[in-house]
């Protein structure tokens, strides 16, 4: 599948973002509407992918304190390069800003795709909005 790759702030992004959010942390995950809205988006460096017809099929974001959250891709787009764009993205944002390391909490399930991209397990498991997580890490050198 083909895509691009848009990186701004929420005010660009929040409608396609919020999007693709709905679909796969409301809808599919069955996540509370109330759990996955805060008022971080507008403090954040927001990654949208598209497909080759303009729609929205993947997003993330970089928190201010170096934290990269609310990693989707819809079922379409899924395992195809998207995921690991996203968030090469925002690493690569995170870096140019000076921060020294990225942090994640990541669902279980996706614990080897961030461990393939140099994350390292941090701690205990844990469960939010009902999901099992781990906190992850990556070390700038």
């Amino acid at each position: 599948m083909k895509f691009h790759l848009t990186v701004d702030n929420w005010a660009v992004q929040k409608a396609d973002a919020r999007a693709v959010r709905f679909d796969v942390f409301v809808i599919e995950q069955k996540i509370p509407v109330e759990l996955e809205w805060d008022d971080m988006d507008e403090h954040c460096v927001h990654a949208v992918a598209y497909d080759e017809n303009g729609h929205a099929i993947g997003t993330g974001r970089l928190l201010p304190d170096g934290h990269i959250g609310r990693m989707a891709v819809r079922s379409a787009g899924r395992g195809q390069g998207i995921g690991a764009a996203i968030l090469q993205a925002l690493m690569a944002q995170a870096r140019q800003r000076g921060d020294r390391e990225v942090v994640l909490n990541a669902q279980t399930q996706a614990e080897a795709f961030y461990g393939r991209h140099g994350f390292i397990r941090d701690g205990e498991e844990y469960y939010e909005a009902g999901i099992a997580h781990v906190c992850m890490r990556q070390v700038f050198s």
